[in-house]
């Protein structure tokens, strides 16, 4: 703004003003005032708490936003709070996207809100702006650096959960489309403690082994939270520094996280990462089929052509009657058609091996072969289980007869046989050890190692 004249004590005369001198309106002032601070910061985010909250009847919403040490008046029209998912009330803490703008009429000083969320999500979306911005400052999402993705790929690594959904869906799309790739999992937590480091040393992992010419990172959907891990600098850093092309498959379509922002190519979700990567077969082999009948077809029009050109060969030379020359180009003639068959055959020999090749491939993974291979598996396990089965059983026949030896050593009964006798009362209900506790006369019950006598006291010396 141009400096105002100074007045010092006296009267100026509007006369008497120089003419670098600019006399403002306060309208004026207002609206330059406003129109500065609106160029001047664009796109904030501004964090702080709600106060002197109003609504009135018109649908915009009227507030301050503070801090311990000041505040802000704020204006949120009905057209942007109608995307609110929360209850704005005072007190709560809040995150804002506003332009910075003056209430004319009253030379207020203001903000206009344009996006309002939660502290803690928003917080969250501060983060990843910021990072966001940090990293394509620095080039890590150029489309320049990005590697393409291979489009028949022998070996395929996938990094992700082994217990979600996203892996079953990969390794479904995968196995329908494109069974003759080898796949190698390196199974990471994708959210919470430790999920970070365990997808940075898989991604280390992978680069060490060299063994895939494709990477696929995914995981399913959830909240921005859920999916912070993906979010992390560290994360998109050896993303970025990764040599082996990689696809990310994080989330929903709508969810867009730094990884993938990083990735060399990003997928919708993680089926859709699977779908772009693998080819599918049937069309594999319907372009063979293709390329088989076209060789044919160019080879018959070669062969057409040969014939046609030796046909008029032989026409001219039989009218000029040039007997030598004749029977050298006929030589020459056999010579190239003997080449022409045999590499005719060769080519023909190429193609068939390769369509045998892939026959056979596509046979080793069909379901007949797998079934015949877990029947031979599920044979040997059977035999295995009656072996283990069977030794059990003996083992616990010899501890049996050690148990019986045992028994037989203590056992009374063996007493018996060395010519003892056990003495019962007549009902076995107690063994006689005293005689002062038998009668005269009273029956009792011997038993032998064989057999038993049934007697009477007649006499007992005690």
């Amino acid at each position: 703004l141009s400096s105002k004249p100074k007045i010092s004590g006296q009267i100026l005369n509007p006369k008497t003003l120089q003419a670098d001198h600019t006399v403002y309106s306060v309208a004026r002032l207002n609206r330059e005032a406003r129109q500065l601070l609106e160029r001047g910061f664009l796109n904030l985010w501004v964090s702080g708490e709600v106060s002197n909250l109003s609504r009135p009847a018109s649908g915009h919403i009227y507030f301050s936003l503070k801090d311990e040490n000041a505040q802000v008046s704020c204006a949120m029209f009905s057209r942007q709070n109608r995307k609110i998912n929360f209850q704005v009330e005072n007190g709560i803490q809040v995150l804002v996207h506003a332009r910075v703008s003056v209430y004319e009429p009253q030379g207020r000083y203001q903000l206009i809100i344009e996006h309002m969320e939660q502290a803690g999500e928003g917080l969250l979306r501060q983060r990843f702006e910021e990072l966001k911005q940090k990293l394509s400052n620095e080039g890590l999402f150029s489309e320049s650096k990005k590697k393409p993705l291979p489009s028949l790929p022998n070996t395929i690594g996938i990094i992700t959960s082994p217990s979600g959904a996203a892996i079953r869906d990969i390794l479904n799309i995968l196995k329908r489309r494109y069974p003759l790739a080898r796949i190698i999992i390196y199974p990471t937590r994708v959210q919470g403690k430790n999920a970070e480091k365990e997808i940075i040393n898989a991604l280390n992992l992978a680069t060490q082994a060299n063994v895939c010419e494709v990477l696929i990172l995914a995981r399913g959907g959830g909240s921005l939270e859920d999916l912070w891990t993906f979010n992390e600098e560290s994360v998109a850093r050896s993303i970025y520094e990764c040599p082996i092309p990689l696809i990310a498959g994080i989330g929903h379509e709508i969810d867009v996280t730094i990884a993938d922002l990083v990735a060399d190519q990003r997928a919708p979700t993680p089926s859709g990462a699977a779908e772009i990567i693998a080819p599918d077969a049937n069309e594999l082999k319907q372009k063979l089929e293709s390329y088989e009948r076209r060789c044919l077809l160019k080879l018959k029009q070669l062969w057409s052509g040969v014939s046609e050109n030796f046909s008029q060969i032989i026409s001219r030379f039989e009218r000029s009657k040039p007997s030598s020359v004749l029977q050298q180009l006929e030589q020459k003639v056999d010579i190239s058609t003997k080449q022409l068959i045999r590499a005719i055959s060769v080519e023909l020999e190429k193609k068939q091996y390769n369509i045998s090749t892939y026959n056979q491939r596509l046979k080793y993974t069909s379901p007949s072969a797998l079934v015949a291979n877990n029947f031979v598996l599920l044979n040997n396990l059977q035999k295995r289980i009656s072996l283990i089965g069977q030794k059990k059983i003996d083992q616990k026949n010899q501890f049996l007869t050690l148990l019986e030896n045992k028994l037989n050593a203590v056992s009374p009964l063996a007493t018996l046989e060395r010519g003892y006798a056990i003495i019962n009362t007549a009902d076995k209900k107690k063994v006689i050890q005293n005689s002062k506790k038998i009668e005269i006369g009273q029956e009792i019950l011997i038993r032998l190692a064989k057999g038993e006598l049934r007697a009477k006291v007649i006499k007992k010396n005690n």
